[in-house]
């Protein structure tokens, strides 16, 4: 990504990571599919799920986050064996923080359930699901782990198949665990995260042992697996805010799916089912967001910060025009996109409202994931996170608050009642679309400050320990 033209490279690195990124949202995509053939409250306690589960799993990406952006500045600045010794002490982290997790969700998924909201029959499903989830944490970290190592190295195919081959996984096994065909029992929602956990298993053994083999672009040492307090902390202080950045988006969403609960099973089925669409444009942002990020991570360590910034413009522009088509066409057919999930038409006609209000806004969040992925290139994971704060609990949680629900507060001494609108669900809607559209403005801001363009590393880190 250091020399040539950079509309074919930045391509040539996005295209697999967006390739993956949609398989695994249709692994995600085909477990709603299946689950939906189950119950309404099936449907539910999934979509209750998804962000619970996204809670756990940011951490891993904000150890991404800090692998990408260390080991594309030692590759830009031509030091192989430092990022090597990055790879090895990501694992560690990865293997230490995931079981430290698992354990705690599994310890406490009750309260965990109770707090977002699960009630009745969607509780019973949403913990059968959630407890074989956990389980699959440490699974889901070191693969993180292996696919930010090879992507910072410039290789983002390896991890595209291996993606590849755990969706096809899922989809064939969904239909046997959650509706019991053949020899198989009937288990609902834990057959889904049955097949995702085996998924999972497959393609992480399979990383692993293609980072021992070496010939991907870095490769992981035993001897690089003895703890490096350097290097860890280099990791922790750079992944901590991403990992921030992650639960401030995952408590966002935990709240807003608690208070879209308040409204019901239908309204509850229709956020699950409207946000695993929008999860798509996040696939697909966030893939390039994670290509700019190699980008600007490489010819920040290479020291060309100009062509740093040419590559995220190039991708932030790009990105935007895709996604607006892809709202447009989900804009001209919403019953349709919303009915090959569930055939209720409550479901349907909640959904169709959610597309119709939010669909026109997803655009501008694409390009905001681009540009904080340019951010996180650069090591400035920091800016990553405040735009994820702000565009998550500034800009769409209290507007949530004010919009949907009914509630009156008079402010002592002077006297002023303040009222909210009360518009019900469509005030959740709407919070959403409120959130998108001031957030983009904020990114574009303050990528254009340039207060990103200075490297992480310097002559010291990119030299290393010797070699043992």
């Amino acid at each position: 990504m250091t020399t040539g033209s950079i509309p074919p490279k930045l391509a040539h690195l996005a295209w697999p990571l967006v390739l993956g990124n949609l398989l695994q949202t249709f692994y995600n995509l085909a477990d709603m599919f299946w689950v939906g053939r189950v119950s309404a409250e099936a449907v539910a306690a999934v979509s209750l799920m998804f962000p619970l589960s996204w809670m756990f799993v940011s951490t891993a990406m904000g150890l991404t986050a800090a692998t990408i952006a260390l080991v594309s500045q030692h590759v830009g600045a031509g030091d192989q064996r430092a990022a090597d010794r990055v790879v090895g002490q990501t694992i560690l982290l990865a293997i230490a923080v995931s079981s430290v997790l698992a354990t705690l969700g599994l310890v406490f998924r009750r309260p965990l359930l109770e707090l977002i909201g699960a009630r009745d029959q969607v509780f019973v499903e949403a913990l059968a699901y959630i407890e074989v989830i956990f389980l699959a944490l440490p699974l889901t970290f070191l693969f993180f782990a292996f696919r930010s190592s090879l992507q910072g190295a410039g290789d983002t195919k390896t991890a595209m198949w291996l993606v590849l081959i755990s969706a096809g996984i899922n989809v064939v096994l969904d239909p046997f665990f959650i509706l019991g065909i053949g020899p198989f029992p009937e288990m609902g929602t834990r057959g889904a995260a049955v097949a995702t956990f085996i998924a999972r298993a497959v393609a992480t053994l399979a990383g692993v042992y293609l980072l021992l083999d070496g010939r991907y672009g870095v490769r992981l040492r035993l001897r690089d697996l003895k703890p490096n307090l350097s290097i860890q902390r280099q990791l922790i202080d750079i992944g901590y805010p991403a990992t921030l950045d992650g639960w401030a988006r995952s408590f966002a969403a935990v709240a807003m799916a608690g208070f879209v609960a308040r409204f019901g099973a239908n309204a509850t089925a229709a956020y699950g089912i409207v946000v695993r669409l929008m999860s798509v444009t996040w696939s697909v942002a966030g893939a390039v967001g994670d290509a700019t990020a190699t980008g600007v991570g490489q010819n920040l360590g290479s020291q060309t910060p100009d062509r740093a910034a040419a590559v995220a413009k190039t991708a932030t522009a790009g990105t935007i025009f895709f996604i607006a088509g892809v709202a447009g066409l989900i804009l001209a057919f919403p019953a349709q996109a919303i009915g090959i999930f569930v055939d209720d038409t409550a479901v349907i006609a909640e959904g169709v409202v959610f597309l119709r209000i939010n669909a026109p806004f997803w655009a501008l969040f694409a390009g905001v994931m681009v540009i904080q992925g340019a951010f996180r290139g650069a090591g400035n994971t920091r800016e990553a996170m405040v735009l994820s704060l702000l565009s998550r609990w500034v800009f769409r949680v209290p507007v949530a608050l004010v919009l949907a629900f009914a509630w009156t507060v008079t402010i002592p001494v002077i006297g002023i009642t303040l009222s909210a609108f009360d518009w019900g669900v469509a005030g959740i809607w709407w919070a959403f679309s409120v959130g998108m559209g001031l957030s983009f403005v904020v990114a574009v801001l303050w990528f254009r400050l340039g207060t990103w363009r200075e490297r992480v590393i310097d002559e010291e880190e990119a030299k290393g320990s010797p070699t043992q």
